[in-house]
């Protein structure tokens, strides 16, 4: 062979190789806010699918073929875990996927409380920023794994985002902390809050549970409007992924003023307010501080 023929052939094999190396993991996250963490940390190395797109409920999802045929051709599946995703097993024994899911919310501090008798686990772990860095460190942690020839990139990639996700920890806390205690109260459509007020001193109320799927009894919305009026609880939200209609009925018999619109459980569409999980969290801090500063 002649020199410049073999080392053309030399360099289309090279590319070639190139080309195998380039293909990016196929991964699929449970709704958008996981789709976006991993994204942050994979780059152009990872190709992300997230089943429930922009404002979606993922207490509510029902899954379709689509759904089935994504987690299939996945290399990795990233949830959050903690009971959120309930309709998940059924998708996974559908799809034939065989690998296990990476669980985010592992190493997370949990919290719970009494619904109908059980205690149910909270499963919105990452409404706080401290959380959602422990759900990166779990993201690089399986990238690396399953892909170590880009481990340096993923932990380098990570590291600059948890830095984000920390200062905007330090925000939430100084911006909580410049208001009175007792003016730190907000009434939500459902109870998706509890790390955020927990982690920063904000007391939510609301007349569901940890899932939308639950249904308040009269006798418990009469309890909360009396609790809003003793506690005067003078403002609410409505969530991007829920029915407005029975916190607006809450606000109208207590007196509370609307806040407007917070980013629990899913991001908006790109030209919304809340695209990313930063963006979302911070937007949310925002229009809480705010309502309660009685802006």
């Amino acid at each position: 062979m002649k020199p410049k023929m073999l080392l053309a052939a030399v360099f289309a094999l090279s590319s070639m190789a190139g080309l195998a190396q380039a293909k990016p993991i196929e991964a699929v996250a449970s709704f958008t806010v996981i789709a976006d963490m991993v994204h942050n940390v994979g780059g152009d190395h990872v190709h992300v699918t997230s089943l429930i797109g922009p404002n979606g409920d993922p207490h509510a999802y029902e899954p379709t073929p689509n759904d089935a045929k994504a987690l299939k051709g996945a290399d990795l599946v990233f949830v959050s875990g903690l009971h959120l995703e309930g309709w998940l097993d059924r998708l996974i024994k559908a799809s034939g996927y065989q690998g296990q899911p990476v669980v985010l919310s592992n190493g997370i501090k949990t919290r719970s409380m009494e619904e109908d008798g059980k205690q149910i686990t909270d499963p919105h772990a990452w409404n706080s920023a401290a959380n959602g860095v422990v759900y990166v460190r779990n993201i690089i942690s399986a990238l690396q794994k399953a892909d170590p020839a880009n481990a340096r990139d993923y932990q380098a990639k990570g590291e600059q985002y948890i830095k984000q996700l920390e200062q905007l920890d330090a925000y939430a806390r100084a911006q909580v902390q410049a208001i009175p205690a007792d003016k730190r109260k907000v009434l939500t459509s459902h109870d998706a809050f509890g790390y955020f007020g927990d982690a920063y001193g904000v007391t939510f109320l609301s007349p569901l549970g940890f899932s939308t799927e639950t249904e308040a009894s009269a006798a418990d919305v009469g309890a909360l409007i009396r609790q809003i009026k003793q506690e005067h609880v003078s403002t609410y939200f409505f969530e991007n992924s829920s029915d407005p209609r029975l916190v607006k009925q809450i606000a109208d018999a207590s007196g509370a003023q609307p806040g407007g619109e917070l980013y629990v459980e899913s991001l908006s569409p790109a030209d919304g307010p809340a695209p990313t999980y930063a963006q979302m969290f911070r937007y949310n801090v925002d229009k809480l501080t705010t309502a309660m500063k009685g802006n």
